[in-house]
């Protein structure tokens, strides 16, 4: 559905802006107040909006053209009937689905032929409809919306497309095992969908998988005591919850883009880089788009060991300049495989504004407490959204700061005086 994303940075002011071609992962990370919330909604509404126009993080958004005749069969399976009075002019179709969220009904009249000229050709303006039919099919949750996505939901009817993600996973049992095995990893139960709330469908965890789907999908007395015995998702923690929704609505939703504020928000650093790891694996080679913005380095690292392509854009803002820097899986996976690094929280510097490297830990602790007493004092000399780290030895400084530098990142090193005796380097150009 997308190709490619323009920023209005660059890698620093006056360099070219960042384009980069689309995975179907693409994470933002970056200090606080660098534009990263703001870049997830200024995607919304360039590929919302007829006459998108320039945000102040996204610059263009590009567009797959489809191919007549494979748009017109994706188009059937949206395809809605008009209810009891409802005029449909004799040029224009009903597209609908249900809002994963609550579950109600979403759907829009669109004339036909000037749907399927926008589709073969997105990324001429104005998109009328086009972007009418696209805003049907993305899917942007905040902290507390993606709580709703575990809500009882109408099954629909059976024998037709599945209205939504619980419909989906009870008729795909392929969705549903995959689901059920990452929900069994994480927090040892089975999820299962319960019908038994007959027109609707919902989400209970159970100590045991069924024995056959009959006994999950049934109406019968053995399906009834399987369901009873298993507990209700929906009075699950708000991190079960969080989890699960993003995950089922991720693998069996049909939302073609996805948006995600802060997707680590209610979960467990463990979650987190569970969740990255899943939903990273989930959308490979895929059509579906994921874009996040994220203060987690646990979730980063969860998408970075999934081992599909991702795209890694770091955002800062200084409140007069900004920038923005693909950050490639291969500077990134040393980093998180060497020992040292993991240990000391590395990856916590790409959500900072610059890096400072002490020998040992009392060192890091001195020089932190006396940045933050400056910055206390409005002194100008104490940096702002700093992150101090200890290096354990001054060999290891160097280890640290070369590849924060590569990624653009500002780090420093701090070591003792003896450092001389070596001929006062512990690095190349520390």
């Amino acid at each position: 559905m997308l190709t490619h994303i323009e920023l209005q940075a660059g890698t620093s002011p006056g360099k070219p802006a960042l384009k980069i071609a689309l995975a179907p992962v693409t994470v933002f990370v970056g200090p606080n107040n660098s534009g990263k919330s703001r870049a997830l909604i200024e995607i919304e509404k360039f590929i919302s909006t007829a006459q998108s126009s320039e945000g102040e993080v996204i610059k263009k958004i590009d567009f797959l053209a489809w191919e007549r005749s494979k748009f017109e069969e994706e188009l059937k399976k949206f395809l809605v009937r008009p209810v009891s009075g409802e005029m449909v002019n004799a040029d224009n179709i009903l597209v609908g689905k249900l809002n994963p969220q609550d579950g109600s009904a979403v759907r829009m009249q669109l004339n036909r032929e000037a749907l399927l000229s926008d589709a073969t050709s997105p990324n001429s303006r104005p998109r009328y409809h086009y972007a009418g039919y696209l805003s049907l099919f993305t899917l942007r949750l905040d902290g507390r919306s993606r709580l709703s996505l575990i809500d009882d939901k109408p099954a629909g009817d059976l024998l037709s497309e599945a209205p939504n993600h619980l419909a989906k996973l009870f008729v795909d049992e392929t969705a549903r095992l995959s689901v059920r095995r990452i929900v069994k990893e994480a927090f040892g139960k089975y999820l299962v969908v319960d019908p038994t709330n007959i027109g609707f469908l919902r989400l209970r965890l159970s100590s045991r998988a069924p024995e056959d789907n009959r006994e999950e999908q049934g109406w019968d007395d053995r399906s009834r005591k399987f369901h009873s015995e298993a507990t209700p998702l929906s009075g699950a923690s708000d991190g079960v919850k969080a989890f699960v929704g993003m995950l089922t609505t991720l693998i069996a939703g049909e939302p073609y883009i996805t948006l995600i504020d802060e997707p680590e928000a209610f979960l467990h650093p463990t979650l987190s880089s569970r969740l990255g790891k899943e939903v990273t694996n989930a959308l490979t080679g895929t059509n579906k788009r994921l874009f996040v913005a994220t203060h987690s380095s646990n979730f980063l690292m969860g998408c970075v060991q999934g081992g599909a392509a991702i795209n890694i854009v770091r955002v800062t803002y200084d409140g007069h300049t900004s920038t923005a820097r693909l950050l490639s899986q291969e500077r990134l996976l040393p980093l998180m495989r060497n020992p040292l690094l993991r240990s000391i929280g590395v990856l916590d510097a790409l959500f900072y504004n610059a890096v400072i490297v002490a020998e040992a830990d009392a060192d890091r602790a001195f020089y932190q407490e006396i940045n933050e007493r400056l910055l206390q004092a409005g002194d100008p000399r104490g940096i702002e959204g700093c992150l101090f780290l200890n290096a354990q030895n001054k060999q290891t400084v160097w280890d640290i700061v070369h590849p924060l530098r590569e990624l653009g990142i500002p780090a420093a090193g701090i070591v003792d005086i003896d450092v001389l005796k070596e001929g006062g380097r512990s690095g190349p150009s520390l």
